[in-house]
């Protein structure tokens, strides 16, 4: 069995603006741990990220976010480039210890607020909307150490305090609000694998499930701190976003197909269910038992229907099939399925790209929107996240980054998929790519590159939009007919 053909399976041919309807937006993301820099300055907090960075072999090349690409200084710059590739949005997130140094809500602290308002002001002038995340994994690390962070019950109440003064010192501007960012990977990678931060492996059949519902009952606080008191005056919108691969089953037989629907369950069932359905899926109840945390009534109440968008950050697809044994790790074990990179004759599912686990699959997206629109209920989404990296080396010239046609196809690809999805009947409202600039990617530290625009870590920490960039804003202002001579002239 090689890769799906025509249908729903099928990629799309060339892609233009004019394939999205009218109020369709397209913008860059990023976040703040991964670009900002400034980890000290201006009365701002440590994070989880920033101590778990210092720790020798968290980080595979023993790198940190202190500096990062240096946007704290430097957020003019990366508006105007912005503005100049022509992108309507930019998503960034807000650094909790940066507003609330202690997480705990005692005193806010202005100088991080003053700087968020520039930002945001900034990307008004530049007619950009901002898009904003309140929790993009960098949780104030006197949070985690004093109250027990995403694993104490407290942690929802500090969180709806720290979102309302987000709420009350921006609202007035923005007007499109992510509550958190991936809860996903903040459960197993934090607190099963731990291989990020905070680092914990200590309970992986317990921890993941906590911090899952935690982090769930908090997105619930802070939407119901919107809709009472901000939502009516201030007139935006909020959600949540998850991360998903789609699960192709990997042949025809019955237990693949189950195998790839309980994958799915255990990705965005586990945080949507809760929120459209009231509990957490029945296969996770079945295999999980009393790992997995009980909603009250309350809770249940405030979940309801607690988004007025899905956010979906997608990057690729798996093959799935059913498997007894797993050695991916506990948070595994109850799913019994392993994803599987080649088809039954060889044919792998797709390009690779750098990071082993990012294959080039843009049907997946298509199949992925349909998904998510007929079992949820037709809620509007955002694909808040999609991209892929090159591997960082160091003896090349920026010249040989610059030339990324890898990813142009990529876009190209998977821009296509949305639009096929759009015309399947899928509310789809707009288009993220990740990532606006080169970063600090988390534990990969600075061995991957997944911006439009070059870093060049060497010399100042300089921009140069590659050939991406320059497809977008061909893409978004010309329908890409011709080159863009004004950003192609860019520093």
């Amino acid at each position: 069995m090689a890769g799906p053909v025509g249908g729903a399976g099928a990629n799309p041919g060339e892609v233009s603006r004019s394939d999205f309807p009218a109020g369709f937006i397209f913008g860059v993301a990023t976040s703040a741990h991964q670009v900002e820099g400034a980890i000290h300055e201006d009365g701002k907090g440590d994070s989880i990220w920033d101590i778990f960075s210092k720790i020798e072999g968290n980080i595979k090349d023993g790198s940190n976010a202190n500096i990062a690409v240096d946007q704290y200084h430097r957020y003019k710059e990366d508006v105007e480039l912005i503005a100049k590739l022509g992108f309507e949005a930019y998503r960034f997130s807000i650094s909790w210890s940066r507003i609330f140094p202690d997480g705990l809500g005692h005193c806010a602290n202005e100088k991080g607020i003053g700087y968020y308002n520039n930002l945001i002001d900034y990307l008004l002038k530049k007619g950009i909307q901002p898009y904003v995340t309140l929790y993009h994994w960098d949780l104030p690390y006197n949070l985690h150490e004093s109250e027990g962070g995403w694993l104490s019950e407290k942690v929802v109440e500090y969180f709806a305090i720290y979102a309302e003064v987000c709420f009350t010192r921006f609202g007035d501007r923005v007007k499109h609000w992510i509550t958190i960012n991936e809860p996903l990977q903040t459960a197993i990678n934090g607190y099963s694998i731990g291989i990020f931060a905070p680092g914990r492996r200590d309970d992986p059949y317990k921890e993941p499930y906590v911090s899952a519902h935690y982090q769930i009952l908090a997105h619930a606080a802070a939407v119901d701190v919107y809709r009472r008191k901000f939502k009516a005056l201030q007139g935006g919108e909020i959600g949540l976003v998850v991360d998903c691969e789609w699960a192709e089953a990997f042949s025809d037989k019955e237990h693949d197909k189950v195998a790839a629907n309980r994958r799915l369950d255990f990705q965005l069932g586990w945080f949507l269910d809760p929120i459209f359905y009231g509990d957490y899926p029945a296969v996770m109840r079945e295999r999980l038992r009393d790992h997995l945390p009980e909603f009250t009534q309350r809770d249940r109440d405030l979940l309801r229907n607690a988004v007025d968008f899905i956010g979906l950050n997608h990057y690729t697809s798996r093959l799935i099939g059913h498997a007894s044994e797993t050695t991916e790790g506990p948070c595994y074990e109850a799913q019994e399925m392993e994803r599987i990179v080649n088809w039954q004759d060889g044919e792998p599912i797709g390009e690779r790209a750098a990071s082993d686990w990012l294959y080039i699959v843009p049907w997946g997206l298509r199949k992925l929107l349909n998904y998510i629109a007929q079992k949820y209920k037709h809620t509007p989404i955002y694909i808040t996240e999609n991209g892929m990296d090159d591997e960082e080396i160091e003896a090349a010239s920026p010249n040989e980054f610059l030339n990324d046609q890898k990813r142009v196809e990529y876009f190209k690809g998977y821009i296509g998929s949305v639009a096929q999805a759009i015309r399947d009947g899928v509310d789809v409202r707009g288009y993220f790519a990740w990532s606006l600039v080169d970063n600090f990617e988390w534990a990969q530290g600075y061995t991957k590159r997944f911006g439009l625009v070059y870093i060049d870590y060497k010399n100042g920490l300089t921009r140069h939009p590659k050939s991406s960039a320059l497809w977008f804003s061909n893409f978004l202002k010309n329908n890409g007919d011709e080159d863009d001579d004004e950003v192609a002239n860019s520093p």
